[in-house]
C-alpha cells in the first residue's frame, strides 16, 4: 500500500451496536437456526466474530449475499470452503427472489434433526424460528423482503437502517431481524478497509480520500486491468502511487477546480461509488485461505 496513505484508526462501534449484541445474546434461545449474511466480495472480513460466539450452539447457515457483484468462480470456492468446514452455505442475490427456494431448502437441511424430532412429536406445524444476522449494509432487510414476498422491512443501500429487533412472519417461518452489527476490534487494517469499501462503516465517519487510496492500492495489485479499462489509464499511470493515481483518474474524468487543481475528494467518492456499484466488473477482494478438502479426502 502507498506510503502516503494515512493509517489512522477508524472508530466504528457506536453504543447501539453493543446493545444489539446484548439483545442477540438474550434472544438466541428463542430461535432454531441462525442465518448469517456475508458479503460475497469479502466473506472473511464480513464475518462478525461476536455473532459466531453468540450463535455457536445453534445450527447456522451462511448466505453469501450480493453474489452478483462478486467473481462467480471465487464465490463458488467460498461455498465449497464453508461446506468443507461442515457449515451450510448458499450464494444469493437478495434483490432477486428466484433463489429463495434454494435458501428454504438449505434451511430445512440444516434443521433436519430438529424437524425429525418435531415430526416424532406430532409438531410438524410448528413454525421454524430464524435469527437473521450480519454486518451493516449486507442486505438483511432486502433478503427478508424477498424471503417473505413483501416489503415488510425497511431497506436501503446504506448501513444503520434497521435499529431494533423485529419478528417477521413468513408462512412456516418466523424471522427475527437483528440490526446490522460490527465488533469492537478488527483483526487487521485490511478487514477495516474491506468493510469501508463495501459501505458497512458509515461514510460520514471516514476520510473518503483515504478509503479511495486504500482501494486503489489493492486494485493495483489484484486487478490493474480493471482500472486500466474503466479509467483509460496507461501502464505508466498504473505505476503511480495511490494519491497520484487518484489525481490522474480525477483529471481524466474532468474533476477540476480553479487553478488546474484536481478535486480529489470528488474523484475519491466517484471511485468508491463505482466500486460498490460493480462498475469495474464483478470482483472479489478475498479468496479462501485454507486449502479446500476434496470429497475423496473427506471420505478417507
Amino acid at each position: 500500500m502507498s506510503e502516503n496513505i494515512n493509517h489512522r484508526q477508524i472508530h466504528w462501534f457506536p453504543g447501539h451496536m453493543m446493545k444489539t449484541l446484548r439483545v442477540m445474546e438474550a434472544s438466541i434461545r428463542q430461535v432454531d437456526v441462525v442465518l448469517e449474511l456475508l458479503d460475497a466480495r469479502i466473506p472473511h472480513s464480513s464475518m462478525n466474530p461476536e455473532i459466531e460466539r453468540i450463535a455457536a450452539a445453534k445450527p447456522r447457515l451462511y448466505l453469501l449475499n450480493k453474489a452478483d457483484l462478486a467473481d462467480p468462480n471465487i464465490t463458488a470456492a467460498w461455498v465449497r470452503y464453508f461446506k468443507n468446514l461442515g457449515c451450510g452455505c448458499v450464494a444469493i442475490t437478495s434483490k432477486n427472489r428466484s433463489g429463495i427456494a434454494a435458501i428454504k431448502k438449505a434451511i430445512d437441511t440444516e434443521l433436519d434433526e430438529l424437524l425429525s424430532r418435531r415430526a416424532d412429536r406430532g409438531m410438524l406445524g410448528a413454525k421454524i424460528r430464524i435469527m437473521v444476522t450480519g454486518i451493516p449494509n449486507v442486505g438483511k432487510s432486502t433478503f427478508i423482503n424477498a424471503f417473505t414476498g413483501s416489503n415488510r422491512v425497511q431497506a436501503a443501500d446504506r448501513p444503520g437502517v434497521t435499529r431494533g429487533k423485529q419478528w417477521v412472519n413468513a408462512g412456516e417461518y418466523e424471522l427475527l431481524d437483528m440490526p446490522g452489527v460490527l465488533w469492537k476490534k478488527f483483526e487487521s487494517d485490511d478487514v477495516a478497509s474491506n468493510l469501508a469499501f463495501i459501505g458497512s462503516i458509515k461514510d460520514d465517519i471516514l476520510d473518503v480520500e483515504e478509503i479511495a487510496m486504500r482501494l486503489l492500492a489493492q486494485l493495483q495489485n489484484t486487478c490493474p486491468d480493471r482500472l486500466e479499462e474503466r479509467y483509460r489509464l496507461s501502464k505508466d499511470d498504473l505505476a503511480l502511487d495511490a494519491y497520484d493515481l487518484l489525481e490522474c483518474i480525477g483529471r481524466k474524468r474532468g474533476m477540476m477546480m480553479s487553478g488546474g487543481v484536481v478535486n480529489t475528494e470528488r474523484a475519491a467518492q466517484m471511485l468508491v461509488d463505482e466500486f460498490r456499484a460493480s462498475k469495474l466488473g464483478r470482483m472479489s477482494l478475498e479468496k479462501p485461505t485454507r486449502p479446500e478438502k476434496s470429497e475423496d479426502a473427506q471420505d478417507e
